[in-house]
């Protein structure tokens, strides 16, 4: 499969990805610079976690004006699989491709350490390939990272089981205590309706190998590349 990752001034975690992806997963994946206006035979996109554009005026609202989002526009649009992670997280929010929005942690404080994540459900591209009683162990590493959502927005996310992802604590609950931003519903990701974008604020590709302490994140990206076989595998029927 042909992951492109796109980079803008600010990425700071987009080498990490194409290593879990090339390196990692076997796949082929490749930068894509935010002034690019397509994004060549792409079966899916990442867009990466760091600071871009500096985080000025809000995270991920200048990127969202950069070139190479529209091109992910249409290319949601047309049903690509696209996924946000942490500051990519917040640039498709601010892109209207996810619903919600996210801000300062309550805390007011930037947290980085490790946290524990519920898969809320496995029916979506990113969350098929998670046994559904595991826990995945992921690193965060934000500011900006509480979930928000006014209260019809997050019925229709529960109704519609677009919430991927939850904080919890080690026996699966979902408490205040294992929130690390403050996040509404304890939420850590979601997708849109059509099921084919998402974004979430810990960070997979920095829990991939077991190097790193933790090898979980992987199946974010093995259910990513499982969809698109799937999906390959249709075609051709």
């Amino acid at each position: 499969m042909n992951f492109a990752v796109l980079q803008f001034p600010g990425s700071n975690c987009d080498q990490d990805a194409v290593h879990v992806l090339r390196q990692v997963l076997g796949h082929s994946a490749r930068l894509v610079w935010h002034k690019e206006p397509a994004l060549g035979d792409a079966d899916a996109v990442i867009v990466p976690g760091g600071f871009s554009y500096g985080d000025y005026l809000r995270t991920g609202a200048i990127a969202r004006f950069s070139p190479v989002m529209q091109a992910v526009q249409q290319f949601a649009a047309n049903g690509g699989l696209v996924l946000g992670i942490c500051n990519g997280f917040q640039i498709l929010c601010e892109a209207g491709l996810l619903p919600g929005a996210l801000v300062r942690n309550k805390s007011l404080q930037f947290r980085c350490e490790h946290v524990l994540l519920k898969t809320a459900t496995t029916d979506s591209p990113f969350t098929n390939q998670t046994p559904p009683d595991q826990l995945l162990r992921i690193p965060i590493a934000h500011g900006e990272g509480c979930y928000f959502a006014d209260a019809d927005m997050l019925a229709g996310l529960q109704a519609n089981h677009q919430v991927l992802w939850q904080y919890c604590t080690a026996a699966g609950e979902l408490t205040d205590a294992a929130n690390p931003n403050g996040s509404l519903l304890n939420i850590a990701g979601v997708c849109n309706a059509a099921r084919n974008v998402a974004g979430l604020m810990p960070h997979p590709e920095r829990a991939s190998e077991g190097l790193l302490g933790s090898a979980d994140g992987k199946l974010i990206f093995q259910s990513m590349i499982a969809a698109l076989q799937s999906k390959t595998a249709a075609k051709a029927a």
